[in-house]
């Protein structure tokens, strides 16, 4: 990831210079001394943060774990995403500046004032993503929101009318750096006391080790009829180099090892029969399917005993499995609950307005879809991957709610 980055540092600074003279013209009226300081710290920051990059990419590529990583990812957006946003701005005003000069030969001397007032907006603008990134950063992450939903099935056993399953999705436990943040999470999920708890994937980041610490506190999730879960895109290994394909499988023995350790029951292609006043419903779990992943999961062999008209729960991590297979299959699956795309851990939701950029990868990227009488639920993420933050697309814990219709 960081590698990445190191391609993009000579335009990074280039926008450091450029958003420089707004910064120049918006403390050009205060003290000299306080306005070396300022000058100073905007470019003492940058610089410190290009030889951190520097130095992991180059010298010692392996010093910091992931989670550090991801906080360094985090002061790159910080430092360069308000300025992309309030760069149109920015060239729209120069190009006015110009156009005035070159071709309405306005005194150059009436640039200044307006200039100010300009870069007085623009950096008021900025200081929205900056804040919001810090927010993200530091609180959002761990902003855990319940989601709720009720849906009603015409075929729905009558002993499971009011059933509730909740779903978490995406832990990254690799990723965190706050016990008691997580802590509070988990309560929060065992709080809403549903008959059933499930996790659809994503564990970890890559190495079953990351797990270890965290251990503890997920096999204190707990429900009545039980704790399941599956294997999402991360939890193969795949993103990693290994020693050996044997090192890679070893592995991925271990994460289904401390699952079973911490009570979770992993469905690996399989189904079980959840059972209620001598009725059931059939939970549902495969392996990885994505359109653009990794392709290990068999709904065929999941589904071979499921009966024709049962009731089915599928959980499938990745949400290009609804529509590529879980809509044709031939026996019924009522409801997916998926995950995999945090939302992108970007966005906005609020009344009227629900967006994020992972809109144009997935068509199904967060929240409740349905076709017909077939669901899907978007689980957002219980962790966060990539970016040490989460901005608008808080951390989520679904709470489903099973009715007769």
């Amino acid at each position: 990831m960081l590698s990445r980055i190191i391609f993009i540092i000579p335009i990074w600074i280039l926008l450091d210079f450029y958003f420089f003279q707004s910064l120049r013209s918006v403390t050009s009226t205060l003290q000299p001394g306080s306005r070396h300081i300022i000058h100073w710290a905007y470019w003492l920051f940058d610089l410190l943060l290009i030889l951190a990059i520097l130095y992991l990419i180059l010298i010692n590529p392996k010093l910091l774990p992931n989670k550090y990583i991801f906080v360094l990812v985090g002061f790159v957006l910080l430092t360069i995403l308000p300025k992309l946003l309030v760069l149109p701005f920015l060239l729209l005003e120069d190009i006015s500046r110009l156009g005035s000069y070159a071709f309405q030969h306005k005194d150059h001397t009436g640039f200044p004032g307006r200039r100010r007032f300009v870069s007085q907006l623009i950096l008021g603008i900025s200081a929205i993503p900056f804040l919001s990134i810090i927010y993200g950063m530091s609180k959002g992450k761990y902003n855990y929101k319940i989601h709720r939903h009720t849906l009603r099935f015409k075929d729905l056993p009558e002993a499971f009318d009011g059933f509730t399953i909740t779903q978490l999705s995406d832990i990254h436990c690799g990723s965190f750096t706050d016990r008691e943040a997580v802590k509070h999470g988990i309560d929060l999920a065992n709080a809403q006391k549903s008959d059933l708890l499930v996790f659809t994937g994503d564990l970890v980041n890559n190495e079953a080790i990351e797990l270890d610490e965290w251990q503890p506190l997920f096999a204190q999730l707990t429900a009545p009829l039980g704790v399941f879960s599956i294997l999402g895109n991360h939890d193969y290994g795949d993103y990693i180099t290994w020693t050996s394909p044997e090192a890679k499988s070893a592995n991925l023995d271990r994460l289904k090892v401390m699952q079973k350790e911490m009570g979770f029951r992993l469905l690996l292609d399989e189904h079980v029969k959840i059972e209620k006043n001598n009725q059931h419903i059939n939970l549902v779990g495969i392996q990885n399917w994505g359109k653009s992943f990794a392709q290990y999961g068999d709904l065929n062999k999941a589904m071979l005993a499921v009966e024709d008209n049962a009731f089915n729960v599928l959980l499938s991590h990745d949400p290009t499995h609804w529509e590529a297979q879980t809509l044709l299959h031939p026996k019924p699956i009522h409801l997916t609950l998926a995950g995999h795309t945090h939302g992108m851990q970007f966005g906005i939701e609020i009344p009227g307005l629900r967006w994020s950029a992972v809109k144009y990868i997935y068509n199904q990227w967060a929240g409740l879809y349905h076709k017909e009488d077939k669901y899907i639920n978007v689980n957002r993420g219980f962790g966060f991957i990539g970016f040490s933050g989460r901005v608008g697309i808080w951390p989520e814990i679904s709470v489903i709610t099973l009715k007769k219709a």
